[in-house]
């Protein structure tokens, strides 16, 4: 019987315990993610062909998809609605080569690797922009692909994350991707890129489904380090036929030119960092086709 008594006893202890760290945590996180003064405005993510386009786009895109020339039985039997993407239907993977781009977010800068990006850190509770071009980059021959550029996109990151500060703070990180598309078909005199107003001069600019944005709630005083490893695969392609077509606006004989000449990759990033202390952030891209 006494040892019965003496369980409950624990129990009812541990049940304690456990409620009051309930509370606090819950009360932490009410707090952290409740107070109005700090919300962040999201920017808008980089227009790009990842996405696939709308019911009416690919209504209005159908006519050209049935123009292109079938390149096997099984292609020319199905369509758009049947499969989402007809143009790459039945063809066999192509890998297309790989790079890579890395950015330090620190308080010097002076001995980083010179091929990386790399932005000093404004004290907390100051949020850190940062944006780079150009920090890697692949170029294909021509007639590499036939429809589409594909993307594998792994981000590892190792950031550490730190309030000085008296008070309790949301520390915050943010990076979008984007691609640079280099193409002589986009230096034809007079082609206007739809999504900016201004010519292509030889360019586009294409988002990816690669966005993140991590928030911490952090006490007066604590910092620690995290690494976080993830992928990304593209859902309609970095650049493809249809995208061409329907965002971009280039006509069919453009689209074959296109796929017929060198291609530039380049890889891009911008973000923010506020209560970060220090952060290496590297990204692995592997390009793939038809």
């Amino acid at each position: 019987m006494k040892k019965f008594r003496t369980n409950s006893a624990l129990g009812k202890r541990a049940a304690a315990v456990l409620l009051i760290a309930g509370v606090v945590a819950t009360a932490a996180t009410a707090w952290a993610y409740s107070r109005p003064a700090e919300q962040v405005k999201l920017e808008p993510v980089k227009q790009g062909a990842d996405i696939p386009a709308s019911s009416r786009q690919r209504k209005l895109s159908l006519s050209a998809a049935k123009a292109a020339a079938p390149i096997s039985i099984s292609a020319a039997a199905v369509t758009d609605e049947d499969v989402g993407d007809s143009d790459s239907f039945g063809r066999n993977l192509r890998w297309l080569g790989l790079a890579d781009m890395a950015v330090e977010l620190t308080d010097a800068c002076p001995g980083v690797d010179p091929d990386a990006g790399c932005q000093v850190l404004n004290p907390a509770p100051v949020a850190t922009p940062f944006a780079f071009e150009d920090l890697g980059h692949i170029t294909l021959p021509g007639k590499s692909t036939q429809s589409l550029l594909c993307y594998w996109f792994s981000p590892v990151l190792t950031v550490r994350y730190a309030n000085p500060t008296p008070n309790q703070a949301l520390a915050r990180l943010r990076y979008t991707p984007t691609l640079t598309i280099e193409n002589p078909v986009l230096a034809t005199p007079g082609l206007i890129d739809p999504t900016t107003g201004l010519p292509f001069d030889g360019k586009l600019i294409t988002g990816m489904t690669s966005s993140e944005l991590f928030e911490v709630p952090l006490a007066p005083g604590v910092a620690f380090n995290e690494r976080t490893r993830d992928s990304a695969v593209c859902i309609a392609g970095s650049i493809s036929r249809k995208s061409l077509a329907d965002t971009y606006g280039l006509s069919d004989a453009q689209i074959k030119e296109f796929f017929k000449k060198p291609t530039t990759v380049r890889m891009n990033i911008s973000g923010s960092a506020q209560y970060v202390e220090s952060a290496s952030l590297y990204f692995g891209l592997r390009l793939i086709g038809d």
